[in-house]
């Protein structure tokens, strides 16, 4: 029987974009818990669980219901519904992230990282059209140092071909197949 743990229990929100990506992030948790009961006035369908010693509550927009609002609408009912989340993560295939000079692959892990031009989090919509090609106009915040030394941890341990979790990857990129 799955655990049932407090709404004040969970510190981490996830968003997924896509169904797919809520499939996937169901599979990638190491324990699933029993979903709290909804509240009066949330539209939200939670999946509730564990990944290492953080409690997350991942949640996904409505079907067909896709873009920058609707998965904003998401995240700021997990931190009404969940007040002691600290952090949000939005997680999902990054369809704007291969490129000329990027590699990316399903099942890559793509993280991103303040830069000379951006605070690390780069809103994809956020410009205008010039003749030179599009023009980023808005930044959004940095974010918080304890997941950029996140990030710098997992940086080197990938540098030494540590911390991987390529077998549960290979294993979802099989199971999505269909």
């Amino acid at each position: 029987m799955a655990r049932y743990l407090r709404r004040d229990d969970y510190t981490v929100g996830w968003v997924c974009a896509l169904s797919v990506e809520l499939a996937a992030a169901q599979e990638m948790l190491d324990e699933e818990h029993d979903t709290p009961p909804s509240t009066a006035y949330d539209t939200n369908i939670y999946t509730c669980g564990r990944v290492g010693e953080h409690n997350v509550v991942i949640a996904c927009p409505p079907e067909g219901q896709t873009g920058t609002n609707s998965a904003a609408a998401v995240a700021v009912q997990i931190k009404i519904a969940f007040p002691s989340t600290r952090f949000g993560l939005m997680v999902g295939i990054g369809g704007g992230v291969p490129s000329e000079e990027a590699d990316i692959r399903l099942g890559d892990v793509v993280v991103s990282k303040p830069h000379k031009v951006h605070g690390g989090v780069v809103q994809y919509d956020s410009g205008k059209a010039t003749p030179s090609g599009f023009e980023r106009t808005g930044l959004l915040n940095t974010p918080p140092i304890v997941l950029l030394n996140a990030v710098a941890n997992l940086r080197a341990k990938h540098m030494r071909g540590r911390g991987c979790r390529g077998v549960e990857t290979a294993h979802m990129q099989e199971e999505l197949k269909d």
